[in-house]
């Protein structure tokens, strides 16, 4: 029997109040910034095996997130941003830039449905997955932008078992300076996907060589997740990402039916 995604409990319909859409999944925040994205990268949907509703945080781009020193003026925007996707009748919140951690615990007491504002929020869970006395790597955009209260922000204790490792290590990675460095991308960015992948791979690589007791990896940035499967190959160790956490949104939120034999 093929099911095709139909859910055979649904016999009737009703209006939520203050929701405009039904069937929808996972609600993403978008930077104000135009770039391209492979599959995989969150601003790509084609990926996913889920529907996801895109907003962008009006005013709030990468030069305010992550470098700007007075964050407090994002957070006004993101708020509306969230209340947009709330009432548009998303299942869950999340947001495409991993430095939306600074804001996780004020978005997910505004809004009534869950809240994912980083792939940061699952360094807890690999903590105890790896054991609390074995390091875990985070592999981000910039180490020196990830301070105490982004961490402390989504659960995680900064002097922890965590070690830190970005393109900035003395690892070329002019691919990923092609779409995310203000500084040096062109006008209209631009990257090659082996290229990319190159740089990423080189970076986990060289990393995985300084913390060879290394027992896990998490990916901060979404330019990275495009490319886990190539890293995990490499380096032959569990990967956290973007994509395993929207997974996770969604599990919980549209739990799957279970059908089998016995």
């Amino acid at each position: 029997m093929s099911y095709q995604n139909r859910d055979f409990g649904i016999g009737r319909v009703t209006a939520r109040p203050g929701k405009y859409t039904y069937g929808t999944g996972i609600g993403i925040m978008l930077v104000d910034e135009i770039y391209p994205a492979f599959p995989g990268d969150v601003r790509n949907p084609s990926a996913y095996p889920f529907p996801i509703q895109y907003d962008i945080v009006q005013g709030v781009d990468i030069q305010a997130l992550v470098y700007g020193q007075e964050k407090s003026k994002c957070l006004p925007p993101i708020l509306e941003t969230a209340e947009r996707l709330e009432k548009m009748g998303v299942r869950a919140i999340a947001a495409e830039c991993g430095y939306f951690a600074y804001f996780q615990r004020e978005v997910a007491a505004h809004v009534s449905i869950p809240v994912f504002m980083s792939s940061l929020l699952q360094l807890p869970l690999m903590q105890h997955v790896a054991g609390l006395r074995n390091k875990v790597g985070v592999v981000c955009a910039r180490h020196d932008q990830l301070t105490p209260a982004h961490l402390e922000s989504v659960g995680i204790d900064p002097e922890s078992n965590i070690v830190f490792a970005d393109p900035t290590d003395g690892v070329p990675t002019p691919e990923f300076a092609n779409l995310w460095n203000k500084n040096s991308r062109p006008a209209l960015p631009t990257a090659e996907y082996a290229a990319a992948e190159a740089d990423i791979v080189r970076l986990c690589q060289n990393f995985v060589r300084k913390h060879p007791d290394l027992r896990a990896l998490l990916f901060e940035c979404t330019g990275f997740q495009p490319f886990a499967r190539a890293v995990q190959r490499e380096v032959d160790l569990p990967i956290y990402t973007w994509s395993t956490l929207l997974d996770y949104a969604y599990s919980v939120v549209n739990h799957r039916e279970h059908y089998g034999h016995v």
